[in-house]
Protein backbone atom coordinates (compact mmCIF):
# COMPACT_ATOMS: atom_id res chain seq x y z
CA UNK A 1 0.00 0.00 0.00
CA UNK A 2 1.13 3.53 -0.81
CA UNK A 3 2.52 5.00 2.46
CA UNK A 4 1.19 8.45 1.53
CA UNK A 5 -2.34 7.05 1.18
CA UNK A 6 -1.96 5.29 4.51
CA UNK A 7 -1.18 8.70 6.03
CA UNK A 8 2.38 7.94 7.15
CA UNK A 9 3.80 10.84 5.13
CA UNK A 10 0.56 12.79 4.73
CA UNK A 11 1.09 16.33 6.03
CA UNK A 12 -1.44 17.96 8.31
CA UNK A 13 -3.59 20.77 6.84
CA UNK A 14 -1.60 23.36 8.78
CA UNK A 15 1.66 22.01 7.32
CA UNK A 16 0.20 22.19 3.83
CA UNK A 17 -0.89 25.76 4.42
CA UNK A 18 2.59 26.53 5.72
CA UNK A 19 4.06 25.24 2.45
CA UNK A 20 1.66 27.36 0.38
CA UNK A 21 2.46 30.40 2.53
CA UNK A 22 6.18 29.72 2.06
CA UNK A 23 6.10 29.56 -1.74
CA UNK A 24 3.71 32.50 -2.09
CA UNK A 25 5.78 34.63 0.26
CA UNK A 26 8.98 33.91 -1.64
CA UNK A 27 7.34 35.72 -4.54
CA UNK A 28 5.79 38.55 -2.52
CA UNK A 29 8.98 39.08 -0.49
CA UNK A 30 11.03 39.33 -3.66
CA UNK A 31 8.75 42.15 -4.79
CA UNK A 32 8.74 43.65 -1.29
CA UNK A 33 12.53 43.88 -1.42
CA UNK A 34 12.62 46.11 -4.49
CA UNK A 35 9.18 47.79 -4.18
CA UNK A 36 10.30 51.01 -2.48
CA UNK A 37 13.38 51.31 -4.72
CA UNK A 38 11.23 50.64 -7.79
CA UNK A 39 8.73 53.35 -6.83
CA UNK A 40 11.51 55.79 -5.91
CA UNK A 41 13.10 55.28 -9.33
CA UNK A 42 9.83 56.47 -10.86
CA UNK A 43 8.84 59.19 -8.37
CA UNK A 44 12.37 60.47 -7.54
CA UNK A 45 11.44 61.45 -3.96
CA UNK A 46 11.18 59.35 -0.73
CA UNK A 47 8.24 61.43 0.53
CA UNK A 48 6.31 60.80 -2.68
CA UNK A 49 6.93 57.09 -2.24
CA UNK A 50 5.46 57.29 1.26
CA UNK A 51 2.39 59.16 0.02
CA UNK A 52 1.78 56.67 -2.82
CA UNK A 53 2.15 53.63 -0.56
CA UNK A 54 -0.25 55.33 1.89
CA UNK A 55 -2.73 55.71 -0.97
CA UNK A 56 -2.45 52.00 -1.77
CA UNK A 57 -3.07 51.26 1.93
CA UNK A 58 -6.27 53.31 1.82
CA UNK A 59 -7.46 51.32 -1.21
CA UNK A 60 -6.75 48.05 0.62
CA UNK A 61 -8.53 49.31 3.75
CA UNK A 62 -11.67 50.29 1.82
CA UNK A 63 -11.57 46.99 -0.09
CA UNK A 64 -12.06 45.01 3.11
CA UNK A 65 -15.48 46.57 3.61
CA UNK A 66 -16.65 45.36 0.21
CA UNK A 67 -15.02 41.95 0.67
CA UNK A 68 -16.50 41.13 4.09
CA UNK A 69 -19.94 39.98 2.80
CA UNK A 70 -18.24 37.98 0.03
CA UNK A 71 -15.79 36.26 2.38
CA UNK A 72 -18.43 35.57 5.02
CA UNK A 73 -20.81 34.03 2.49
CA UNK A 74 -18.55 32.16 0.09
CA UNK A 75 -15.95 29.40 0.08
CA UNK A 76 -12.68 30.76 1.53
CA UNK A 77 -10.58 28.06 -0.17
CA UNK A 78 -11.95 29.02 -3.59
CA UNK A 79 -11.50 32.74 -2.91
CA UNK A 80 -7.91 32.18 -1.78
CA UNK A 81 -7.14 30.30 -5.01
CA UNK A 82 -8.63 33.14 -7.07
CA UNK A 83 -6.48 35.65 -5.17
CA UNK A 84 -3.31 33.67 -5.96
CA UNK A 85 -4.17 33.59 -9.66
CA UNK A 86 -4.78 37.36 -9.77
CA UNK A 87 -1.58 37.97 -7.80
CA UNK A 88 0.45 36.03 -10.37
CA UNK A 89 -1.25 37.89 -13.21
CA UNK A 90 -0.61 41.29 -11.58
CA UNK A 91 3.06 40.59 -10.99
CA UNK A 92 3.48 39.53 -14.60
CA UNK A 93 1.85 42.79 -15.70
CA UNK A 94 4.28 44.79 -13.55
CA UNK A 95 7.16 43.08 -15.35
CA UNK A 96 5.99 44.51 -18.68
CA UNK A 97 6.01 48.25 -17.92
CA UNK A 98 7.24 51.11 -15.71
CA UNK A 99 4.59 53.61 -16.80
CA UNK A 100 3.56 55.62 -13.73
CA UNK A 101 -0.19 55.58 -14.38
CA UNK A 102 -0.23 51.86 -15.14
CA UNK A 103 1.84 51.19 -12.01
CA UNK A 104 -0.67 53.16 -9.91
CA UNK A 105 -3.59 51.26 -11.44
CA UNK A 106 -1.90 47.88 -10.87
CA UNK A 107 -0.95 48.90 -7.33
CA UNK A 108 -4.60 49.72 -6.58
CA UNK A 109 -5.78 46.41 -8.03
CA UNK A 110 -3.13 44.43 -6.17
CA UNK A 111 -4.07 46.18 -2.91
CA UNK A 112 -7.61 44.81 -3.23
CA UNK A 113 -6.40 41.29 -4.05
CA UNK A 114 -3.95 41.38 -1.13
CA UNK A 115 -6.85 42.12 1.22
CA UNK A 116 -8.69 39.07 -0.09
CA UNK A 117 -5.64 36.77 0.08
CA UNK A 118 -4.57 37.73 3.59
CA UNK A 119 -8.07 37.47 5.05
CA UNK A 120 -8.89 34.11 3.48
CA UNK A 121 -5.59 32.54 4.53
CA UNK A 122 -6.00 33.77 8.11
CA UNK A 123 -9.49 32.29 8.43
CA UNK A 124 -8.48 28.98 6.81
CA UNK A 125 -5.55 28.64 9.25
CA UNK A 126 -7.79 29.34 12.23
CA UNK A 127 -10.43 26.88 10.99
CA UNK A 128 -7.79 24.14 10.84
CA UNK A 129 -6.53 24.87 14.39
CA UNK A 130 -7.72 23.59 17.76
CA UNK A 131 -8.37 26.29 20.36
CA UNK A 132 -5.32 25.41 22.46
CA UNK A 133 -3.03 25.34 19.41
CA UNK A 134 -3.84 28.69 17.85
CA UNK A 135 -0.62 30.52 18.76
CA UNK A 136 1.48 27.43 17.96
CA UNK A 137 -0.09 27.07 14.51
CA UNK A 138 0.24 30.79 13.89
CA UNK A 139 3.91 30.27 14.74
CA UNK A 140 4.16 27.56 12.07
CA UNK A 141 2.64 29.83 9.42
CA UNK A 142 4.75 32.81 10.38
CA UNK A 143 7.89 30.68 10.46
CA UNK A 144 7.10 29.60 6.90
CA UNK A 145 6.58 33.23 5.92
CA UNK A 146 9.81 34.27 7.58
CA UNK A 147 11.84 31.59 5.82
CA UNK A 148 10.39 32.95 2.58
CA UNK A 149 11.30 36.49 3.59
CA UNK A 150 14.84 35.24 4.20
CA UNK A 151 15.13 33.56 0.79
CA UNK A 152 13.05 36.00 -1.29
CA UNK A 153 15.19 39.11 -0.74
CA UNK A 154 18.37 37.21 -1.62
CA UNK A 155 16.80 36.01 -4.87
CA UNK A 156 15.47 39.50 -5.59
CA UNK A 157 18.88 41.05 -5.02
CA UNK A 158 20.53 38.58 -7.40
CA UNK A 159 17.86 38.93 -10.10
CA UNK A 160 17.75 42.74 -9.86
CA UNK A 161 21.52 43.15 -10.05
CA UNK A 162 21.90 40.61 -12.86
CA UNK A 163 18.79 41.18 -15.01
CA UNK A 164 17.10 44.35 -13.72
CA UNK A 165 14.27 45.16 -11.30
CA UNK A 166 11.45 44.28 -13.71
CA UNK A 167 12.61 40.67 -13.89
CA UNK A 168 11.96 40.37 -10.14
CA UNK A 169 8.25 40.73 -10.92
CA UNK A 170 8.54 37.91 -13.47
CA UNK A 171 10.12 35.64 -10.88
CA UNK A 172 7.43 36.54 -8.32
CA UNK A 173 4.68 35.75 -10.81
CA UNK A 174 6.11 32.27 -11.41
CA UNK A 175 6.48 31.57 -7.67
CA UNK A 176 2.87 32.53 -6.89
CA UNK A 177 1.58 30.48 -9.83
CA UNK A 178 3.45 27.41 -8.52
CA UNK A 179 1.84 28.00 -5.12
CA UNK A 180 -1.58 28.10 -6.80
CA UNK A 181 -1.02 24.77 -8.59
CA UNK A 182 0.14 23.15 -5.35
CA UNK A 183 -2.77 24.57 -3.36
CA UNK A 184 -5.25 23.22 -5.90
CA UNK A 185 -3.62 19.78 -5.69
CA UNK A 186 -4.25 19.64 -1.91
CA UNK A 187 -8.05 19.84 -2.47
CA UNK A 188 -8.80 21.52 0.85
CA UNK A 189 -12.42 21.96 1.87
CA UNK A 190 -14.36 24.83 3.34
CA UNK A 191 -17.99 25.07 4.29
CA UNK A 192 -19.26 28.59 3.59
CA UNK A 193 -21.79 30.28 5.81
CA UNK A 194 -25.29 29.81 4.41
CA UNK A 195 -26.95 32.03 6.96
CA UNK A 196 -28.07 35.57 6.23
CA UNK A 197 -25.06 37.87 6.03
CA UNK A 198 -25.13 41.36 7.52
CA UNK A 199 -24.12 43.62 4.62
CA UNK A 200 -23.96 46.79 6.71
CA UNK A 201 -20.18 46.73 6.93
CA UNK A 202 -19.83 50.10 8.65
CA UNK A 203 -22.15 48.84 11.37
CA UNK A 204 -19.96 45.72 11.79
CA UNK A 205 -16.83 47.88 12.02
CA UNK A 206 -18.33 50.10 14.74
CA UNK A 207 -19.65 47.02 16.55
CA UNK A 208 -16.18 45.46 16.40
CA UNK A 209 -14.46 48.48 17.93
CA UNK A 210 -17.13 49.01 20.58
CA UNK A 211 -15.73 46.21 22.73
CA UNK A 212 -12.49 47.27 24.43
CA UNK A 213 -10.69 43.93 23.96
CA UNK A 214 -11.35 43.88 20.24
CA UNK A 215 -10.34 47.53 19.85
CA UNK A 216 -7.05 46.91 21.64
CA UNK A 217 -6.34 43.84 19.50
CA UNK A 218 -6.89 46.05 16.44
CA UNK A 219 -4.42 48.65 17.72
CA UNK A 220 -1.83 45.94 18.34
CA UNK A 221 -2.44 44.54 14.86
CA UNK A 222 -1.70 48.01 13.53
CA UNK A 223 1.51 48.24 15.56
CA UNK A 224 3.63 45.50 14.00
CA UNK A 225 2.64 46.58 10.48
CA UNK A 226 3.49 50.16 11.43
CA UNK A 227 7.00 48.97 12.34
CA UNK A 228 7.57 47.02 9.10
CA UNK A 229 7.12 50.22 7.10
CA UNK A 230 10.44 51.47 8.50
CA UNK A 231 12.17 48.22 7.55
CA UNK A 232 10.68 47.60 4.09
CA UNK A 233 9.91 51.06 2.74
CA UNK A 234 12.26 53.60 4.29
CA UNK A 235 15.35 51.53 5.03
CA UNK A 236 15.81 50.39 1.39
CA UNK A 237 15.58 54.03 0.30
CA UNK A 238 17.98 55.04 3.08
CA UNK A 239 20.48 52.35 2.05
CA UNK A 240 20.36 53.10 -1.69
CA UNK A 241 19.64 56.81 -1.98
CA UNK A 242 21.25 58.18 1.19
CA UNK A 243 24.27 55.88 1.40
CA UNK A 244 24.89 54.97 -2.25
CA UNK A 245 24.68 51.17 -1.94
CA UNK A 246 23.08 48.88 -4.52
CA UNK A 247 20.16 46.47 -4.56
CA UNK A 248 22.30 43.61 -3.25
CA UNK A 249 23.00 45.41 0.04
CA UNK A 250 19.26 45.98 0.48
CA UNK A 251 18.60 42.28 -0.11
CA UNK A 252 21.29 41.26 2.40
CA UNK A 253 19.87 43.62 5.01
CA UNK A 254 16.26 42.46 4.55
CA UNK A 255 17.36 38.83 4.67
CA UNK A 256 19.32 39.48 7.87
CA UNK A 257 16.30 41.17 9.45
CA UNK A 258 14.35 37.96 9.04
CA UNK A 259 16.93 35.63 10.60
CA UNK A 260 15.87 36.38 14.24
CA UNK A 261 12.23 35.75 13.30
CA UNK A 262 13.05 32.43 11.65
CA UNK A 263 15.09 31.33 14.66
CA UNK A 264 12.69 32.39 17.41
CA UNK A 265 9.16 33.19 16.23
CA UNK A 266 7.81 29.65 16.63
CA UNK A 267 9.37 29.39 20.11
CA UNK A 268 7.92 32.73 21.16
CA UNK A 269 4.52 31.61 19.90
CA UNK A 270 4.68 28.56 22.18
CA UNK A 271 6.02 30.66 25.06
CA UNK A 272 3.09 33.07 24.73
CA UNK A 273 0.66 30.20 25.20
CA UNK A 274 2.35 29.41 28.53
CA UNK A 275 3.11 32.80 30.09
CA UNK A 276 0.37 34.86 28.45
CA UNK A 277 0.22 37.43 25.68
CA UNK A 278 0.67 40.58 27.74
CA UNK A 279 4.17 39.70 28.98
CA UNK A 280 5.44 38.62 25.58
CA UNK A 281 4.07 41.79 23.99
CA UNK A 282 5.75 44.07 26.54
CA UNK A 283 9.13 42.36 26.12
CA UNK A 284 8.88 42.58 22.33
CA UNK A 285 7.88 46.24 22.17
CA UNK A 286 10.52 47.23 24.73
CA UNK A 287 13.27 45.74 22.57
CA UNK A 288 11.98 47.43 19.40
CA UNK A 289 11.69 50.82 21.13
CA UNK A 290 15.23 50.54 22.48
CA UNK A 291 16.68 49.65 19.06
CA UNK A 292 14.79 52.34 17.15
CA UNK A 293 15.82 55.12 19.52
CA UNK A 294 19.41 53.83 19.59
CA UNK A 295 19.53 53.98 15.77
CA UNK A 296 18.63 57.67 15.92
CA UNK A 297 21.89 58.47 17.73
CA UNK A 298 24.12 56.92 15.05
CA UNK A 299 24.99 58.15 11.56
CA UNK A 300 26.98 55.09 10.49
CA UNK A 301 24.86 52.77 8.34
CA UNK A 302 27.06 49.83 9.39
CA UNK A 303 25.91 50.40 12.99
CA UNK A 304 22.26 51.18 12.21
CA UNK A 305 21.66 48.02 10.17
CA UNK A 306 22.79 45.56 12.90
CA UNK A 307 20.72 47.45 15.49
CA UNK A 308 17.59 47.03 13.36
CA UNK A 309 18.41 43.36 12.78
CA UNK A 310 18.53 42.94 16.58
CA UNK A 311 15.09 44.59 16.85
CA UNK A 312 13.64 41.65 14.92
CA UNK A 313 13.85 39.51 18.05
CA UNK A 314 11.28 41.92 19.47
CA UNK A 315 9.17 41.62 16.33
CA UNK A 316 9.36 37.82 16.66
CA UNK A 317 7.67 38.09 20.06
CA UNK A 318 4.88 40.23 18.63
CA UNK A 319 4.05 39.17 15.07
CA UNK A 320 2.51 35.67 15.42
CA UNK A 321 1.10 36.26 18.90
CA UNK A 322 -0.82 39.39 17.90
CA UNK A 323 -3.13 37.52 15.53
CA UNK A 324 -3.37 34.55 17.91
CA UNK A 325 -4.51 36.95 20.65
CA UNK A 326 -7.27 38.27 18.40
CA UNK A 327 -8.57 34.77 17.67
CA UNK A 328 -8.49 33.92 21.37
CA UNK A 329 -10.75 36.82 22.40
CA UNK A 330 -13.54 36.23 19.86
CA UNK A 331 -16.10 33.44 19.56
CA UNK A 332 -15.80 30.90 16.77
CA UNK A 333 -19.12 32.09 15.36
CA UNK A 334 -17.73 35.63 14.99
CA UNK A 335 -14.59 34.60 13.10
CA UNK A 336 -15.79 35.14 9.53
CA UNK A 337 -17.57 38.33 10.53
CA UNK A 338 -14.78 40.07 12.42
CA UNK A 339 -11.51 38.77 10.96
CA UNK A 340 -11.79 40.89 7.79
CA UNK A 341 -12.29 43.92 10.04
CA UNK A 342 -9.25 42.96 12.09
CA UNK A 343 -7.24 42.47 8.89
CA UNK A 344 -7.67 46.15 8.03
CA UNK A 345 -5.20 46.79 10.85
CA UNK A 346 -2.48 45.81 8.34
CA UNK A 347 -3.42 48.69 6.08
CA UNK A 348 -4.07 51.05 8.96
CA UNK A 349 -0.50 50.46 10.11
CA UNK A 350 0.87 50.92 6.60
CA UNK A 351 -1.17 54.07 5.99
CA UNK A 352 -0.35 55.92 9.19
CA UNK A 353 3.33 54.94 9.19
CA UNK A 354 3.88 55.89 5.55
CA UNK A 355 1.85 59.08 5.70
CA UNK A 356 3.33 60.42 8.94
CA UNK A 357 6.88 59.47 7.96
CA UNK A 358 6.45 61.07 4.53
CA UNK A 359 5.24 64.32 6.13
CA UNK A 360 8.13 64.22 8.61
CA UNK A 361 10.66 63.89 5.78
CA UNK A 362 9.35 67.09 4.21
CA UNK A 363 10.66 69.05 7.20
CA UNK A 364 13.34 67.02 9.02
CA UNK A 365 16.48 65.03 8.10
CA UNK A 366 16.09 61.31 7.40
CA UNK A 367 17.58 60.21 10.75
CA UNK A 368 14.50 61.53 12.60
CA UNK A 369 12.60 58.62 11.06
CA UNK A 370 14.17 56.34 13.68
CA UNK A 371 13.13 58.56 16.58
CA UNK A 372 9.60 58.82 15.19
CA UNK A 373 9.19 55.04 14.95
CA UNK A 374 10.71 54.54 18.41
CA UNK A 375 8.20 56.91 20.04
CA UNK A 376 5.32 55.35 18.11
CA UNK A 377 6.25 51.83 19.25
CA UNK A 378 6.50 53.08 22.84
CA UNK A 379 2.87 54.19 22.58
CA UNK A 380 1.90 50.74 21.29
CA UNK A 381 3.77 49.13 24.20
CA UNK A 382 1.64 51.13 26.66
CA UNK A 383 -1.50 49.77 24.97
CA UNK A 384 -0.11 46.20 25.14
CA UNK A 385 0.53 46.55 28.87
CA UNK A 386 -3.21 47.05 29.45
CA UNK A 387 -4.65 44.00 27.68
CA UNK A 388 -6.10 40.97 29.45
CA UNK A 389 -3.38 38.34 29.88
CA UNK A 390 -4.84 35.36 27.99
CA UNK A 391 -2.97 32.08 28.68
CA UNK A 392 -3.84 29.42 26.09
CA UNK A 393 -2.23 26.49 27.95
CA UNK A 394 -4.92 26.73 30.62
CA UNK A 395 -7.68 26.24 28.08
CA UNK A 396 -9.16 22.89 27.15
Amino acid sequence: MNPIKRGIFSPKPIDRLGLIALITAIGTSAVGTIWAIYLESILKNPSYVGFLVSFFAVIAFVAYFFLIPIIEKHNKVWLFAISLFLYALSYYSFSRTSNLYFVIFLGMFLSVIASLRITCLGIIVRDKSKDKCVSENEGIIYTSLNIAWLVGPLIAGFVASKYGILRVFTFASIAVFIALILFESFRMRDYPNRKKVDKNVFKIFVEFLRKKERAMSYILGTAINFWWVLIYIYMPIYIVEKNGFGDLVVSYFLAAVIVPLVLSEYSFGKLASKIGFRKIFIYGYALIVTCAIAAFFFDNIYVIMPILVLSSFGAAMIEPTTEAYFFDIIDKQQRDKYYPIYSTSIDSGHFFANMLAAILLLFLPFKFIFLFFGIAMLCFMIVASRIRNVIESRRS
